[in-house]
């Protein structure tokens, strides 16, 4: 199931970088995010799996495999795919902002820092975030997108209230934080569309 999911996401990330331009390069991109338990342990988790893509007006779309989650422990992997993230129902998360056509048509080596605003599609609802982000033309073929600052998302607003008490109750901790920050280092390269220009 998880292999015909990103072969899915690939599928529709080639389509729309032929359209487009910019695709996201998985191997040199991260999303980490920070878990909070008994009220002061923090573990950096990641998600493996992204897809994405940057067309030549700026619109960003960016898909995120929640089977992906890796927490450095197997049977916590586990338990946040089927208690918190229930990614039987949901799969993906997806987040839809605007980089900016100027950024696109910046000279190499150019950089601008600004707030984004996005739409984050997660567990079933969709709420808009702000990120600080960093947009940097490493060179005619890199782009990079990544955060001045966390991220910092209500696991309550989207729906992950119940899956994070139900972690807490087998885990046997007194809490886990339901606010969590999010950073990423998003690096993008030109799609075919691009590279044949």
């Amino acid at each position: 199931m998880r292999n015909l999911l990103l072969t899915c996401m690939l599928l529709a990330v080639s389509a729309e970088a032929r359209a487009d331009g910019w695709v996201l390069d998985n191997d040199a991109s991260i999303l980490n995010f920070v878990s909070v338990k008994a009220g002061t342990i923090a573990e950096i988790n990641r998600f493996g799996e992204l897809a994405g893509t940057i067309d030549e007006d700026g619109k960003t779309r960016l898909t995120i495999d929640l089977d992906s989650v890796d927490t450095a422990i197997e049977i916590r992997d586990q338990r946040m795919r089927e208690m918190l993230f229930e990614t039987g129902k949901y799969p993906v998360a997806n987040v839809i902002l605007e980089v900016g056509s100027e950024i696109l048509a910046a000279a190499p080596g150019t950089m601008h820092s600004t707030a984004l605003e996005a739409t984050l599609e997660l567990h079933g609802e969709t709420h808009a975030v702000t990120a600080e982000v960093t947009v940097a033309r490493l060179g005619e073929d890199r782009l990079l997108v990544v955060t001045r600052r966390p991220v910092v998302l209500d696991a309550g607003a989207f729906g992950l209230g119940e899956g994070i008490e139900a972690l807490r109750e087998v885990a046997g901790l007194s809490g886990i934080t339901p606010s969590v920050p999010v950073t990423f280092v998003l690096v993008f390269e030109p799609g075919l569309s691009f590279a044949s220009q």
